[in-house]
């Protein structure tokens, strides 16, 4: 059945593009905070594993949320790691240690890609693609990858600090 939200159907298929885009990035970014949770070492593993664990659970949040709001709009979220490869702008894995500082600085570095991009889009939602609750709903992903980048930086600080 078509929806009809007082959104055309052009914008729509345009929004799920775009969701779909940013449903491949978080799910990029969970796999290597998955990938993080695992194979951490050092004499901060079990901080830095549990850690890694709360970080995971909030992107699980996030991978469902776009996805069901792909679906509220009437289209279906892509699910498979194919489409996700192709589709997202982050690179896999590229961490040559398996150390807390490594690791971490890379997912910062992803998540602030996904905040800019997010942030780069706000505008393109509620006014290009006449969608103010699309607009609103990447809003609050990204406030929730500022505060996953922050704990990260603040994590850095401390681990920089604590070498000198």
């Amino acid at each position: 059945m078509k929806t009809t939200i007082g959104i055309t159907q052009s914008n729509l298929i345009a929004i799920s593009k775009e969701l779909a885009k940013l449903l491949a990035d978080e799910n990029v970014l969970y796999v290597k905070t998955k990938n993080a949770h695992w194979n951490i070492e050092g004499a901060d593993f079990f901080d830095k594993h549990k850690f890694f664990e709360s970080q995971i659970e909030q992107l699980e949040d996030l991978i469902d949320s776009i996805a069901e709001r792909i679906r509220t709009i009437g289209h279906y979220a892509p699910a498979t790691l194919k489409s996700y490869l192709s589709l997202t702008q982050l690179t896999e894995s590229s961490s040559k240690k398996n150390n807390s500082q490594g690791f971490m600085k890379e997912l910062l570095i992803d998540h602030e890609s996904i905040i800019m991009h997010l942030r780069s889009h706000i505008k393109m939602f509620s006014v290009d693609f006449k969608d103010v609750g699309t607009s609103d709903f990447i809003t609050g992903i990204m406030e929730t990858h500022e505060k996953m980048a922050w704990f990260l930086r603040s994590h850095l600080k401390k681990l920089n600090h604590d070498e000198f």
